[in-house]
C-alpha cells in the first residue's frame, strides 16, 4: 500500500509594512501591508514547487490588494 500526501494552493506571506495609501474601495488612508502571493505544490507538507509569484500591498481595513 502506498500512502501519498500532497497539497496545492495559494499562499500569502507577510513581508512587512507598505506605503501609506488611500484605498480605492473603502476610501480610507492607512498604512498598507506588503505581501507576497504565490501558488505552491507540497508533498508531505514540504514545498516542492512555487510559481506565479507577485508582490502586493493590502489595505488593513477592507483587505483590498493591489500589485506593486
Amino acid at each position: 500500500m502506498v500512502f501519498l500526501l500532497f497539497g496545492f494552493g495559494t499562499k500569502r506571506q507577510h513581508l512587512g509594512p507598505g506605503q501609506t495609501r488611500t484605498c480605492p474601495r473603502c476610501h480610507n488612508t492607512t498604512q498598507w501591508a506588503r505581501m507576497r502571493d504565490f501558488k505552491q505544490f507540497t508533498l508531505f507538507f514540504v514545498p516542492i514547487a512555487r510559481w506565479n509569484r507577485r508582490q502586493l500591498e493590502e489595505c488593513g481595513i477592507c483587505g483590498t490588494a493591489v500589485e506593486v
